[in-house]
């Protein structure tokens, strides 16, 4: 609710809780009631959170749009205009700059809001900031946001909203593996299944702020903008600025009613061409030692157990030996590839799977071709990063050689998938807007031109995963990490935001690459399925029964696939932090599959037992076991041992049944069905 009935800047009246169909009279006299009092030793008009809060209205936290004219001329706006339509309203400011704010509200309540800025002056405009504000109320005083690192992206943290701001800022020219990602402000105690929540998410993929904070004098808010540098955008006159897209959401049935409108509002915008493919990434299979017995070889293997998509990782190109030289030299390497990768993928095809083919288009190695060549495509002094540089994409010559090479190399080649990597920070000053709207350019120029084409962002794993990216792009990998206990907790959180058939989830070996710990073939198994699966293991090392269990593995996850790719995600709240309950539940009621998780020692003996969350409590439902790992008692409860249990989804939602007492590490799967 948006009030913009007199000569003050607009201001949201309320977002959350649908108030019901309100009459005319209704909506002012809740407008006129929501008018707050005039405090002490404070400004002497009321105190509002207007679209664009500045000091002329008397806000003194952190204002909607900052900058100056380089003549110092003054820009406050001096009137408004309102506009709306179907599910729209749109505000806009007048003056030397007009700021025109758009509020979108969709079917599944997800709200959109935007800025743009055109400069209707006679000079340049230097732009340092210009965000999105919301009004929070008084009681959501806990606020979850989100951390990590490398091989540990998404990790929670949450504790109270105190007066002052809780701010959080991105500085990697990529969101980052500490990326805040979700930022969710709600009621204290808010968990998955009870709760309120108001929470945002700012679409986009270069440096950001995201934060909330409590005024001593006016509205809780939470907000976001991107984060700009000093000079980093001049709108000149007559040009304009537009800033991301602010998405939000209001839940009242915790953080998986955020997901419930979260997940469809992004499956309509974002309709994938074709069902998730299992894929076969050879990277933790042959890193660098790339050839064609091997690779060929390799792929008869994946076709045998039922892997849809072939992807030849890093390695492929000239003089890409390790990783400490030649990227950007983006031509198949003729020692490697004699007859270039025509008979690999062949072989692929042959197999019966698709190509896909890693690129990292961004970056460059100081040793390579390209940068003897071109020195002045190269930004930054400072050291490398994984040895490697950034190529400035704003510069015109390298931006057209990088769209040449690409579309050369899908245009000779059938590849159907591309693994666009970015495996360092930026870390050069005030060029991160370029290089992302330049990013975001080039990707759409080659999906303009190679419409067939899928392209999956990975930054060194789950390094730039938003909303803003999601609009080029078919897939995300998740993480660096196929360890399956650092996967629950990072596709868990990963999938509050993004629907899991976007979200890469491996097959690793068993003893798991980055960390070193070993699991069992069954946890691996379980953890992989819930997402856009895939394997990245050398099966010419695996054993004849591990073999076949990863080809009964695959027909599982593609009879589950419309399912796990279409159904509601939902989570259940434990007692006890060493186990997880979580599933898909399909739109209809009428089918659901969970993963019961115990991530380490239980706390007690005997778990409770397990309830499944989401299920209609008037149908009833047959629970059968799918699979499960290796527990530690001879007897399991009756019901596994008879192989299912029909109840009523009243009584699975709410009393539960017993499950194996599983070992430290261990899975067990669960298809719940309509009886």
């Amino acid at each position: 609710m948006l009030d913009a009935r007199d000569a003050r800047p607009p201001a949201i009246v309320h977002w959350g809780a649908d108030l019901g169909d309100l009459s005319p009279e209704s909506l002012a006299a809740l407008a006129g009631a929501s008018v707050p009092a005039v405090p002490p030793s404070s400004i002497d008009v009321p105190l509002r959170l207007p679209l664009l809060p500045s000091f002329a209205d008397g806000w003194s936290e952190r204002p909607g749009l900052d900058g100056f004219f380089v003549t110092h001329a003054p820009y406050a706006p001096t009137g408004w205009s309102v506009a709306s339509g179907d599910g729209w309203i749109s505000v806009s400011a007048d003056g030397p700059l007009s700021v025109t704010t758009r509020l979108e509200l969709s079917p599944e309540g997800v709200l959109r809001v935007r800025h743009t800025l055109v400069n209707n002056g006679d000079a340049d405009f230097v732009l340092t900031a210009l965000d999105v504000q919301l009004p929070v109320p008084d009681r959501a005083r806990e606020v979850l946001d989100f951390s990590g690192l490398w091989a540990h992206e998404r990790r929670p943290q949450r504790g109270e909203l105190h007066q002052g701001a809780w701010m959080r800022e991105s500085r990697h020219g990529r969101p980052g593996h500490d990326d805040a990602f979700l930022l969710a402000a709600g009621k204290p105690g808010f968990g998955f299944r009870d709760g309120e929540v108001w929470a945002a998410h700012l679409a986009w993929s270069g440096d950001k702020r995201v934060w909330a904070s409590r005024s001593a004098l006016g509205p809780a808010v939470i907000g976001a903008g991107e984060l700009l540098g000093a000079g980093e955008v001049v709108v000149a006159p007559g040009a304009e600025h537009r800033t991301p897209w602010l998405v939000a959401a209001w839940s009242d049935r915790g953080l998986d009613g955020l997901s419930d409108r979260l997940h469809p509002w992004i499956r309509g915008r974002n309709t994938l061409r074709r069902p998730r493919p299992v894929v076969l990434n050879t990277w933790e299979a042959v890193y660098f030692s790339q050839d064609l017995e091997t690779l060929g070889a390799l792929a008869d293997a994946a076709g045998a157990v039922g892997v849809e998509r072939f992807v030849l990782d890093d390695g492929w190109f000239t003089g890409r030996r390790d990783d400490r030289r030649a990227l950007g030299d983006w031509f198949v390497d003729t020692g490697v590839w004699p007859a270039g990768l025509h008979p690999l993928i062949t072989r692929v095809h042959d197999a019966g799977m698709d190509f896909g083919l890693w690129v990292e288009p961004e970056m460059v190695s100081p040793s390579s071709l390209l940068a003897d060549q071109h020195p002045d495509w190269v930004l930054g002094q400072g050291p490398t990063w994984r040895f490697q540089r950034v190529l400035d994409l704003a510069n015109p010559d390298a931006y057209a050689y990088l769209l040449e090479r690409l579309s050369a190399l899908l245009t000779e080649y059938p590849i159907a998938f591309l693994k666009w990597d970015h495996n360092r920070d930026v870390l050069t000053p005030n060029v991160a807007h370029r290089q992302t709207t330049a990013l975001y350019r080039l990707l759409g120029e080659l999906r303009a031109a190679h419409p067939d084409v899928e392209i999956e962002s990975c930054a060194s794993g789950g390094a730039r995963i938003d909303l803003g990216i999601l609009e080029l792009v078919d897939r995300f990998w998740t993480s660096d990490t196929n360890d399956p206990l650092d996967r629950q907790s990072i596709q868990r959180w990963t999938s509050l935001l993004v629907p899991p058939e976007y979200l890469g989830g491996h097959l690793g070996d068993r003893d798991a690459h980055i960390t070193g710990r070993t699991t069992d073939l069954a946890f691996r198994q379980i953890t992989a399925l819930f997402g856009s699966a895939g394997i990245e293991w050398n099966l010419l090392h695996a054993t004849d029964s591990e073999r076949d269990a990863i080809a009964a593995w695959i027909t599982l996850h593609k009879r589950l696939r419309g399912l796990l790719h279409t159904g509601r995600v939902v989570r259940a709240d434990t007692a006890d932090p060493a186990q997880l309950v979580h599933g898909v539940v399909a739109q209809d009621l009428r089918s659901a599959i969970f993963a019961y998780v115990t991530l380490e020692t239980p706390q007690a003996a005997l778990p409770s037992p397990v309830r499944f969350p989401g299920l209609d409590p008037e149908r009833v439902y047959t629970v059968t076991p799918l699979l499960t790992g290796p527990v530690t008692q001879d007897a399991p409860p009756p019901w596994v041992t008879a192989g299912s249990v029909t109840l009523p989804g009243r009584v699975l939602s709410e009393a539960g049944v017993a499950v194996p007492l599983l070992k430290p590490q261990q899975a067990a799967l669960f298809e719940v069905t309509t009886a």
